[in-house]
């Protein structure tokens, strides 16, 4: 789900952040009366997105909120309360003007910390103290990218920015893996080291928030799927989607051969 910028879209539908947040308190209210006829086996014609919130109201389901203002924030956290739902927090660029509401909320949030300018006007308080803000509240952090806004390969220095700014490592670190397994439910699968796990980690050559550690391997089920030793695998670890095709324009030399060929990198 989302609110704020996206949500609003432009008028007509729904123009204002005051109707967004009634459309979905409608929407609401309507999987209850369809939970309902269920309940009561009076088997309403079906109707799949509601089905959908009635998970949701079931707490089957988990919801990742998009949102940014802290007015926003607040917006899901008072819909939560009504209807009773497990929430995901997501961006919350605000998050540091509202820390203790989320953390007496219990809900958890999953952060992003954009280093370079623009962006959304509504993200523009978007602080690095975010992490440290929400874990002295006592509120549950975990990291993401949301790539091509910061590039997946960044993903440890977003931690790393968080630290700079306060964060504490171990919750820092906790954010990178176990927090966010659990804002997954996937908790008893992946996030830690134990035995019964699925086994998906990843090998380092050094410190996970330096910007100089290289991920070696990643391994998923238990099988290694990336090698930085191995050439072809070093190619995308440098050149990224799109390494070493001549037809992409969006390519990286294979390094290899440069280096075959004399050149430099």
């Amino acid at each position: 789900m989302a609110n704020g910028t996206n949500s609003r879209r432009d008028p007509p539908f729904p123009g204002t952040r005051a109707k967004s947040a009634a459309l979905v308190r409608e929407r609401f209210i309507e999987a209850q009366a369809y939970r309902d006829k269920l309940r009561a086996g009076d088997e309403p014609d079906r109707d799949l997105a509601l089905e959908a919130l009635v998970e949701v109201l079931d707490k089957k389901r988990i919801v990742h909120h998009h949102t940014h203002r802290h007015d926003d924030i607040l917006t899901v956290l008072r819909l939560r309360e009504e209807f009773d739902f497990r929430v995901v927090l997501h961006h919350v660029s605000d998050a540091w003007k509202v820390a203790d509401e989320i953390a007496a909320a219990g809900v958890p949030s999953s952060i992003i910390l954009v280093d370079s300018p623009g962006g959304k006007l509504e993200a523009k308080d978007l602080l690095f103290r975010n992490g440290l803000a929400l874990e002295r509240a006592g509120a549950a952090v975990a990291f993401h990218t949301d790539d091509w806004i910061t590039d997946s390969r960044l993903f440890l220095r977003s931690a790393a920015l968080a630290v700079r700014a306060g964060m504490s490592r171990g919750k820092a670190l906790e954010g990178l893996t176990i927090e966010a397994a659990r804002m997954l439910d996937l908790g008893d699968r992946i996030g830690t080291l134990a035995q019964g796990k699925d086994a998906d980690f990843i090998v380092l050559d050094g410190d996970p928030l330096s910007v100089y550690t290289k991920v070696l391997e990643t391994w998923v089920d238990g099988k290694k799927v990336f090698d930085r030793s191995l050439p072809e695998d070093d190619l995308w670890a440098n050149g990224g989607f799109g390494a070493g095709s001549d037809f992409d324009p969006r390519c990286c030399v294979d390094f290899a051969e440069l280096d075959r060929m004399g050149g430099s990198r």
